[in-house]
């Protein structure tokens, strides 16, 4: 019998504002130089996390979902918690408040000393690694199934804390390719037999699955609906 991820709130992603890393070309993916403000959005990104909250607000109003049931979980670096802080001003939400939610687990993926303050240019050397081997870690940073697992785990506290809400999470490129990829397999899903979040994604993180995230990527400010 086919078991399909059942969850509690609505779900949608939108990967951060084009960032001041972004225009210089650099990769930081480390929580320390994550969270310094020398490295949140750029003007461009600003303008897209404003047009990302407007069409956020216009899928609401389409669906008839009060502002009263939307949640904001975001990753603590400056780039997503400054997208996040937007998006509540276009909703008129106070961020500082009950609906608005920071989590480390939806955090950049590390990706080690050797790529960290690099340029950007080294990432198809990191996607690449990733085709060969999602479980296997890059030098002093995180792989695939590393994030994966983390995301699981973040999920999990959301679908335990909220219920009927719109849930928007603000994160980064990879953790939310990577999570679209898991959420996309549990729909094929047909082998585990319990309806547990937790026994549903174990049983897609598998290598066939989680090599193949890029199939999933977003654009800076891009907001998309998930599977719920």
């Amino acid at each position: 019998m086919e078991k399909s991820l059942v969850l509690r709130n609505k779900y949608w992603i939108l990967r951060h504002g084009k960032s001041i890393p972004n225009e210089k070309g650099l990769i930081v993916s480390s929580m320390e130089n994550g969270i310094k403000e020398e490295y949140q959005l750029a003007d461009e990104g600003v303008g897209q996390a404003q047009l990302a909250g407007e069409l956020f607000l216009k899928e609401l109003k389409q669906r008839n979902i009060p502002l009263e049931s939307v949640r904001i979980c975001y990753s603590p670096f400056a780039r997503t918690s400054h997208t996040a802080k937007v998006v509540a001003s276009v909703l008129n939400l106070p961020f500082e408040g009950p609906q608005c939610k920071m989590m480390g687990d939806l955090r950049e993926r590390y990706f080690g000393p050797s790529f960290e303050l690099f340029s950007h240019d080294k990432y198809p050397a990191i996607w690449a690694h990733d085709e060969k081997d999602p479980f296997m870690q890059l030098e002093g940073g995180e792989s695939v199934n590393d994030v994966a697992t983390r995301l699981a785990s973040a999920l999990e506290i959301i679908e335990s804390e909220f219920q009927g809400c719109a849930v928007l999470i603000v994160s980064h490129g990879d953790p939310l390719q990577i999570l679209q990829t898991v959420l996309n397999a549990t729909k094929q899903n047909t082998e585990s037999s319990s309806n547990d979040l937790a026994s549903i994604i174990r049983a897609v993180k598998v290598s066939s699955v989680l090599s193949q995230h890029r199939k999933f990527a977003l654009v800076t400010g891009e907001l998309r609906k998930t599977i719920s």
